[in-house]
């Protein structure tokens, strides 16, 4: 398995919780009611898109 290291930004947002993304995948985002929560999110959320960009030969 290999492992990637990935920049986030996480960011308050303006109606609570907090949103969070990784630019390096476009449109790889995700949210949660507190830090902990959006970060095991966008955890979730990058597999996916890690799997189509391995699939579209960029990575």
């Amino acid at each position: 398995m290999k492992t990637y290291d990935f920049k986030i930004i996480l960011e308050p947002d303006e109606t609570g919780g907090y949103v969070v993304s990784c630019p390096s995948l476009p449109g790889c985002y995700s949210q949660g009611d507190s830090i902990e929560e959006a970060l095991e999110n966008i955890k979730e959320a990058i597999a996916p898109c890690l799997e189509d960009e391995v699939q579209l030969g960029l990575l």
